[in-house]
């Protein structure tokens, strides 16, 4: 472990899957193929929102928004799991090590916000149709968005100042593929109470509010399209749902898994469980970002339209 004279610790070692070679040519061309897909599915997500105009309404802008938060997520991260797997052990400054954590952490909590806000659009969507346009405005749904950020950004700059301040004085050996907040904790020599209690605070800010928000939205709106009297209107409004149900369900199933209990995972000091969750984060990190515009734009007729139309437009001025 390499340390200053004043013993102050200068870098961490992501060990990954360094006990598996094997593996780690596998994981590496399927992180690699992902990553790719990743920024190109989310990419033309965002070209296809920004350049159809039919498409600028509050969903859209929101779905624009989690496309965005998906790259930043994923380009944060991603590279320091690739490099990972070349090396037999990956050295990463403490700087590094932090900025790296903030930008993941600060992604995941404003994405956790967002899918409530999201969640919200379609309550007043579905529950108030006739005055969705008076309160679904710009200024409304821009202010919601800037809030979602706002709070991701200060929850990481607490959790990531509070992280900072602790000694590391037993190994810098992380049992991850990045720098992941848990597996950070987990080398700290000294109490980590406080750090406990602030991200207890911070699931139930990010994580439990924003589930609730979804969970009651979603009671009023199932309520609402069951009175809807015919089949056809009642698949349609249940249609305009399904594609953030199902992300919510894949996104909060892994952050669950892995935030819920801080402290538990804390002190937890078996290698398998810390490959386990290494693992059940790299799904998260990399699975969700992928399948969020397939889910979008598979189950969305506005979207497949809207490519179509560029499509069509660029065809024919090449054409010309």
């Amino acid at each position: 472990m390499e340390r200053t004279n004043d013993s102050t610790l200068t870098e961490f070692v992501l060990v990954g899957l360094s006990a598996h070679p094997k593996l780690q040519t596998v994981f590496f061309v399927l992180i690699l193929w992902m990553y790719l897909m990743i920024l190109l599915g989310n990419g033309v997500l965002i070209s296809v929102i920004i350049c159809d105009s039919h498409l600028h309404t509050p969903m859209y802008f929101f779905l624009c928004n989690l496309s965005f938060l998906d790259v930043c997520y994923t380009s944060s991260s991603v590279p320091l799991i690739l490099a990972s797997f070349l090396a037999v052990k990956k050295r990463v400054s403490f700087s590094g090590c932090m900025v790296q954590m903030f930008i993941s952490f600060a992604m995941g909590a404003t994405e956790c916000m967002l899918l409530g806000i999201m969640a919200l659009d379609r309550y007043v969507a579905i529950c108030y149709p006739l005055r969705y346009p008076v309160i679904m405005s710009k200024g409304a749904y821009v202010a919601m968005t800037a809030v979602s950020w706002v709070t991701g950004l200060v929850d990481s700059v607490v959790q990531t100042a509070l992280a900072m301040q602790l000694p590391f004085c037993a190994n810098n050996v992380i049992n991850h593929f990045v720098c992941e907040i848990l597996a950070i904790l987990k080398l700290a020599c000294d109490d980590i109470s406080i750090n406990v209690i602030s991200m207890t605070g911070s699931n139930l800010i990010v994580l439990v509010i924003p589930l609730l928000v979804i969970s009651i939205s979603y009671i009023f709106i199932v309520a609402t399209i069951l009175r809807i009297p015919s089949t056809e209107g009642k698949h349609k409004a249940f249609s305009t749902c399904s594609a953030h149900l199902t992300v919510v369900i894949i996104f909060y199933g892994t952050i669950f898994f892995m935030y819920a209990k801080p402290e538990s995972k804390v002190s937890a000091d078996s290698g398998s469980e810390d490959i386990i969750e290494a693992l059940i984060s790299l799904f998260y990190g990399v699975m969700t970002p992928m399948l969020n515009p397939l889910i979008y734009s598979l189950r969305n007729k506005d979207v497949k339209a809207a490519v179509k139309n560029i499509l069509c437009r660029k065809h024919f001025s090449d054409g010309k």
